[in-house]
């Protein structure tokens, strides 16, 4: 199981940190643990009962600060992947000394935190498979993001087109929307399309797998940015 720390001395931001990493592990169906930490010398306290395979380390705490709680932990010869927090940007190049992974500037961007996770869980050689959790009455169903071509609005219910079948569940589109990774495009009041399968792009409609999807005026913008800068990776 992943083990994470966040070491900060503001509970508030300890707390911001939180929120984003575990919906973003949680979707990411990696099994996790983590511990918080208000100080360095805490941090060092509880690394040597829990240990860490991921570290957020605030620069600037009161007593220990993390530069000085980085270097002890490398010191006791820590392999874990650590990465700064901090306000000034200038902290960061002293980083190397300590093979500091990235960094994250207060305050949080959760776009920013997220690549940093992601290239954190890379260095860890961890998967990173999507998934979305649907609720039927036959029990918890995890779907593979990857897998799903694009969900569709029917009434009341959404419809999860992939691998051949479609899977129907109870919800609302735009909260869907809200729990999807950014390869997913609101193309259409009614869909959400997964820009891996888009094969061709037009004004009113794009083609997944071959299947016409239809683009409504007001999202063709959205979706017509969103296509090239997927195009671009």
């Amino acid at each position: 199981m992943l083990e994470i720390a966040i070491c900060d001395d503001e509970k508030k931001l300890r707390l911001d940190l939180r929120h984003v990493i575990e919906k973003e592990l949680a979707l990411d169906g990696v099994e996790f643990g983590l511990t918080e930490y208000e100080s360095g010398e805490a941090l060092l306290r509880g690394i040597r009962e829990r240990n860490a395979d991921i570290i957020f380390l605030d620069i600037e705490m009161g007593g220990m600060n993390g530069m000085e709680a980085a270097r002890a932990l490398r010191k006791n010869g820590q392999p874990a992947v650590i990465i700064f927090v901090t306000s000034y940007p200038d902290f960061v190049f002293h980083g190397y000394e300590v093979r500091a992974l990235n960094y994250i500037l207060k305050p949080y961007q959760e776009k920013k935190i997220k690549e940093v996770l992601r290239d954190a869980l890379k260095e860890l050689e961890i998967s990173t498979e999507k998934y979305f959790t649907v609720e039927q009455k036959s029990g918890t169903l995890r779907l593979a993001l990857e897998q799903v071509r694009y969900f569709v609005s029917e009434g009341r219910k959404i419809a999860a087109a992939a691998e051949g079948e479609r899977i129907s569940f109870y919800g609302k589109l735009g909260e869907v929307e809200e729990e999807l990774p950014d390869f997913f495009v609101r193309c259409h009041n009614r869909y959400l399309v997964n820009l891996n399968y888009v094969t061709k792009l037009e004004s009113a409609a794009l083609y997944c797998e071959g299947e016409k999807i239809p683009v409504s005026r007001s999202c063709s913008q959205e979706t017509a940015a969103a296509f090239a800068r997927f195009m671009l990776k």
